[in-house]
């Protein structure tokens, strides 16, 4: 019988997955039916509902992410809610195609139950990865389209 890994212990293999570059296993640390929030994602979808979404956003990562991440300065804070973590880090990040290196601030607040996670709300800056990818010229196109 295996051991139900406690909400820190999921966030720290979710964030070991997510820099190693092993998106075709993150699935498998959500929940069947949990939400994923995306709360700065300024186009496209900023909410993705069951991990059979996620698997499938996930693999769409791994094949075109041109990204390197490397996790830095990991703070995980408890609540009083011991199923709720608020983590904090910084991503220090290479873009590949552009060869831009960059830093970017991220905050989760993750809800984990019998070490699935069945809720996030994710504050990543995605205008610092479309930026360092060349791309703001058709964010703010995308966004005066909308």
């Amino acid at each position: 019988m295996s051991e139900t890994l406690s909400p820190r212990e999921v966030f720290l293999k979710l964030l070991q997955g997510i820099t190693e570059g092993r998106f075709s296993e993150l699935a498998e640390l959500y929940a069947e039916d949990t939400v994923v929030e995306t709360v700065f994602e300024p186009v496209g979808p900023r909410r993705f509902e069951g991990r059979a979404v996620l698997a499938k956003r996930f693999a769409e990562v791994a094949e075109r992410s041109p990204l390197r991440l490397t996790a830095e300065n990991v703070v995980i804070r408890e609540t009083d809610d011991p199923e709720v973590i608020v983590t904090q880090w910084d991503y220090r990040a290479h873009h590949r195609t552009t060869g831009r290196d960059f830093e970017t601030a991220n905050i989760q607040v993750l809800r984990v139950r019998d070490g699935r996670i069945v809720h996030s709300r994710d504050y990543h800056d995605h205008l610092a990865f479309h930026a360092a990818g060349g791309t703001l010229p058709q964010l703010v196109a995308a966004l005066e389209g909308e």
